[in-house]
C-alpha cells in the first residue's frame, strides 16, 4: 500500500507514572511500526503519564479533547490506542472523538488476519476476531436500541442483540470444532514422526527478527530447492509455522520451524488462539532463539520472549542464543555484544555469516538427548536392521565382513531398547 492509500491515524499513548519509562517508549514505538504494517499513516501522536487509568476514557477529560481537537485538525478518521479498551471505553472514545477507535488488540488482530494464509490460521484469526467482537456487540447494539427506542420497539432491540450474539457464538463453537479437528490430523502427524524420530528445533524471537530470512538461509545452505518462506522488514510478516529438514555438521539432520514472532503485550486472544501453532514450541528439543542486533530496547524484547515461552511451559527447554543481523552492527558493537555475554552468538540471516557456529551449538544442545553411538548387526538381524531404521536417525552404514555397521543418531531411551535385543561385534 503506498503512502497516498494509507489511512490517516492518530496515535494515542498512556502510561501509568511508575512504569518502566523505556519499555512505555519501546511500546509506543512498536505501536507506531504495527499501525504502519496495518496500512495506517501517522499523522499526530497524543502521550500522557497518570496516577491511574481512568475506567471511563482510560485517559483523562482534557487529553481526550486534546485528541478530538488533534484528529479533526490532522484529518485523522482512524484513533489507534496502545492498550485494551473496554467495551464501554471504546464507545466513549468514539462518541467523544468522533472517529473510528481501535485498540492494540484490534490492531493486531487486523495485521493477523492479513497475514494468515494456512486453513488453521486463517480460523485462529477468525475465531480471536469473534472473540473480541462477542462483548462489545452489546454496546453497538444498545445504541441502535436507543434511537429505535419506545414503546413497542423495546423488545425488538433486545432480541437483536440476542440474535446477533447467538450467531457468532455458534460460528466461534463450529471455529473451535475445526481447530480441534485440524489438531487432531496435526497430532497424527506427530506421531508418525515419533515412529522416525527426528531432532526438531523451533526457531523463536521477537516479531521481525529475521527467523524467516534464517529459514531460509539454512534451506539454501543445505542446496534445498524447497519454496522459501515469505520474509520482509515487517511485523507479523509471517504467521504460519514452516519446517524444513536442516543436515547438521556433525551428521545427521534436523528438523526447523519457523514459528509465529513474539510481541509485547500479545493479546490473551490471541495466544489462546496460537496455543495449537506454539505447541511446536514446547514439543522441541532445542530453542534457537534469535534476537535483533539492531533492536532499539533488545532487554525488553528478550523479558518478553522468556514471559510467552513461561505461558507455554517451555522455559525449561535448552536453548541457543543467536544475534541476528550482525552485518548491520560495526566492528566495535560486534567487539561489545560479544565481551557482554560471550555466549550469545553473532549471526546475519541475510549475508549467511555465523551460520556454522550457530548449527554447531544447537547441534551440542541435541547432543545431550540425540546420542551418537555405533551399532553393530549380524547379517541375519535384518529385521533389527529395520527397527534402527524407523527408531533412530542412521547416519551411515557399513556392511563388513561379519556385521552391518551403523553409526546412528538415537534417544537414551531407544538406544537402551537397540542394545537390549542386539548384539555388538
Amino acid at each position: 500500500m503506498s503512502t497516498l492509500e494509507k489511512e490517516p491515524a492518530l496515535l494515542i499513548g498512556v502510561s501509568k507514572k511508575n512504569d518502566d519509562p523505556r519499555a512505555e517508549s519501546a511500546s509506543f514505538e512498536e505501536l507506531e511500526r504495527l499501525a504502519d504494517t496495518a496500512g495506517a499513516r501517522v499523522v499526530g501522536t497524543v502521550t500522557q503519564r497518570v496516577e491511574k487509568l481512568n475506567p471511563k476514557s482510560l485517559i483523562g477529560k482534557g487529553k481526550v479533547e486534546e485528541a478530538g481537537s488533534a484528529a479533526k485538525r490532522l484529518g485523522a478518521k482512524t484513533v489507534i490506542v496502545n492498550e485494551d479498551l473496554s467495551p464501554a471505553q471504546q464507545l466513549h472514545l468514539e462518541k467523544q472523538l468522533d472517529a473510528k477507535v481501535v485498540d492494540r488488540t484490534r490492531l493486531i488482530l487486523d495485521i493477523f488476519a492479513h497475514r494468515a494464509h494456512s486453513k488453521e490460521g486463517e480460523l485462529q484469526v477468525e475465531l480471536a476476531q469473534l472473540s473480541y467482537m462477542l462483548p462489545r456487540l452489546t454496546g453497538s447494539w444498545r445504541a441502535f436500541s436507543q434511537q429505535v427506542g419506545g414503546i413497542g420497539t423495546r423488545g425488538p432491540g433486545e432480541r437483536k442483540i440476542e440474535y446477533e450474539r447467538r450467531h457468532v457464538q455458534r460460528r466461534i463453537d463450529h471455529l473451535k470444532k475445526g481447530i480441534e479437528r485440524l489438531g487432531r490430523e496435526r497430532e497424527l502427524r506427530r506421531a508418525r514422526r515419533k515412529r522416525v524420530p527426528v531432532p526438531g528445533v523451533a526457531i523463536i524471537g521477537y516479531t521481525n527478527a529475521g527467523k524467516s530470512t534464517f529459514l531460509n538461509r539454512l534451506t539454501r545452505a543445505a542446496g534445498k530447492s524447497t519454496k522459501q518462506v515469505y520474509a520482509d522488514d515487517l511485523l507479523f510478516a509471517t504467521l504460519d509455522s514452516t519446517s524444513r529438514r536442516i543436515p547438521l555438521p556433525g551428521g545427521g539432520w534436523a528438523v526447523f520451524t519457523d514459528t509465529v514472532g513474539f510481541i509485547s503485550k500479545l493479546p490473551t486472544s490471541l495466544i489462546a488462539a496460537f496455543r495449537s501453532t506454539l505447541e511446536e514450541v514446547a514439543l522441541a528439543d532445542c530453542l534457537l532463539h534469535l534476537e535483533d542486533a539492531v533492536a532499539p530496547y533488545p532487554e525488553e524484547q528478550r523479558k518478553t520472549v522468556d514471559s510467552v515461552l513461561k505461558d507455554l511451559g517451555a522455559e525449561t527447554i535448552p536453548s541457543v542464543r543467536a544475534v541476528n543481523k550482525a552485518d548491520l552492527l560495526n566492528e566495535d558493537a560486534q567487539i561489545a555484544l560479544r565481551t557482554n555475554d560471550p555466549e550469545r552468538l553473532l549471526v546475519s540471516a541475510k549475508t549467511g555469516e555465523g551460520i556454522e557456529p550457530v548449527l554447531r551449538a544447537t547441534q551440542q544442545v541435541l547432543n545431550d538427548r540425540w546420542l551418537l553411538r555405533e551399532l553393530s548387526l549380524g547379517h541375519d538381524q535384518s529385521n533389527l536392521l529395520d527397527e534402527a531404521y524407523r527408531t533412530a536417525q542412521v547416519i551411515e552404514q557399513k556392511a563388513e565382513e561379519d556385521c552391518i555397521r551403523l553409526t546412528l543418531r538415537v534417544t537414551a531411551e531407544n538406544w537402551a531398547r537397540l542394545r537390549k535385543v542386539s548384539g555388538i561385534c
